[in-house]
């Protein structure tokens, strides 16, 4: 696991993000999946960091277990769930709607997106860290 500090470009915000690696952070970044807590803005880069020296803490052991733990029990529920991509909004309001059969889904929308159906009552969670395609590798 890697923790970069982050800047959003339009607010000026500082935040941590945690990716697997330098290239699960670019790949996230590239598709736009790297938001601005505070405002939502994909428009994010690397703020500086002072360099990290010395062996892990216990509580940074402890830390690395627990994203371990709920990213296993996240895969667990992912499992009998199927992944509709970035056509999360549009399936998860046509259930609601009942214009389809209501189903355990699961993808990516923008926080814009998400707002909108939380706002419309579309019953909707994020998931705490972030899924891969079928298909692809971290």
């Amino acid at each position: 696991m890697i923790v970069f500090d982050l800047r959003c470009i339009e607010g000026g915000e500082v935040f941590e993000g945690w990716f697997s690696s330098t290239s699960d952070y670019q790949g996230q970044l590239e598709r736009g999946l790297v938001q601005c807590p505070v405002c939502g803005s994909a428009q994010v880069e690397k703020a500086p960091m002072a360099p990290r020296v010395g062996r892990s803490t216990a509580a940074e052991d402890g830390v690395r277990a627990k994203l371990a733990e709920m990213a296993a029990i996240q895969q667990k529920l992912l499992s009998n769930s199927e992944y509709v991509g970035e056509q999360l909004p549009e399936t998860a309001r046509a259930m609601h709607l009942g214009e389809v059969e209501k189903k355990a889904v699961h993808g990516q929308a923008s926080v814009a997106e998400a707002k909108a159906l939380i706002d419309e009552g579309v019953p909707i969670m994020p998931l705490p860290l972030p899924i891969v395609p079928p298909g692809q590798v971290n």
